[in-house]
């Protein structure tokens, strides 16, 4: 889009923007937070295809203004949390679909490297995932029952653990991130690993489709905000590494707050895998059917919320 079609298409929302700056008009918090939203994605828009326009400058201090006049001087909205995950968190996240790939794709790239290994040489998995729990599964599997290392904790007491557990690898994933982003695929590719032998152990004893209709009714969320996580921490290390035009320690400071918001927003999803690994996974004896549906509802849900949604939320933005 040319810059002139860009100005005329926005103008008059930018001087609705004005006006209620300089008490002119007046308009909700809830809305007057939504429009901020919008300049500021308008202002990422010309940063990418104007950089060097007046364009540019003109909405970069236009935010800046308001930055301080909405997030400083009124008062929180008691909808603040549901705008958060609403609207302001999947339009940021819309930005960052390339880490989210990135970190998949070394994911899997290792998933695979694990399925290899271990097709190359069982005792690998021992490697991986130590002789104590290759030992206790071979346990299991001559008593019958593969998946009894769900079973053996209460309900509460392992939901509170893995949660706790996970969302400590989450952290981890992110802070490593702050290595210029190589922390955070070292996460990336020791999960990847462990995930790809721990399947093919499973394979190899030919438990694959009992193991994976139990392990994915928790693994399925709890894999992918690990994913999102590393992302996140892929944002926070990209602002040391590629600064553009902000001063290094300003670019780092703005993508740590980014990166910060994508943790946040995997804080409900540890939450409910804890719960599910905690409270359901432990029922093998469920149907085949209740545990796909269990999975797919979940795959479902993060694909839909950190990928489909974003893009359908910035068109309506863009559309405005």
């Amino acid at each position: 889009m040319r810059e002139a079609l860009f100005v005329k298409q926005n103008k008059d929302k930018w001087k609705l923007f004005e006006d209620v700056l300089d008490r002119k008009a007046n308009l909700s918090p809830d809305k007057l937070s939504d429009l901020y939203l919008d300049i500021t994605d308008d202002l990422s828009y010309a940063k990418t295809f104007y950089p060097t326009s007046k364009t540019v400058f003109y909405l970069n201090t236009l935010a800046s203004s308001a930055h301080l006049k909405i997030y400083k001087t009124k008062k929180e909205s008691k909808n603040r949390f549901v705008t958060f995950f609403k609207s302001e968190f999947p339009l940021l996240f819309y930005n960052y679909q390339k880490q989210l790939v990135i970190a998949f794709s070394v994911f899997l790239f290792f998933f695979f490297v694990g399925i290899f290994s271990a097709s190359e040489n069982i005792d690998f998995v021992r490697l991986i995932l130590g002789d104590s729990y290759v030992n206790m599964t071979l346990e299991n599997i001559e008593k019958g029952d593969p998946m009894a290392v769900y079973k053996q904790a209460n309900e509460l007491d392992m939901a509170s653990y893995i949660t706790f557990n996970n969302v400590r690898v989450a952290v981890f994933a992110f802070v490593l991130g702050l290595l210029f982003s190589i922390g955070t695929l070292y996460i990336m590719m020791q999960n990847g690993i462990m995930l790809g032998s721990f399947t093919y152990f499973f394979y190899h004893y030919d438990l694959l489709w009992e193991s994976s209709r139990t392990i994915w009714i928790h693994g399925t969320i709890e894999i992918s905000v690990i994913i999102i996580a590393s992302c996140a921490g892929m944002v926070a290390g990209n602002g040391l590494l590629f600064p553009k035009t902000y001063t290094r320690l300003e670019s780092f400071k703005r993508s740590f707050k980014d990166g910060l918001k994508i943790m946040l927003s995997t804080v409900p999803f540890f939450f409910v895998a804890g719960f599910l690994e905690g409270f359901v996974t432990r029922h093998t004896e469920m149907p085949d059917w209740l545990a796909l549906l269990i999975i797919i509802t979940s795959f479902c849900l993060i694909i839909f919320y950190y990928v489909i949604y974003p893009h359908l939320l910035h068109k309506k933005y863009r559309s405005l």
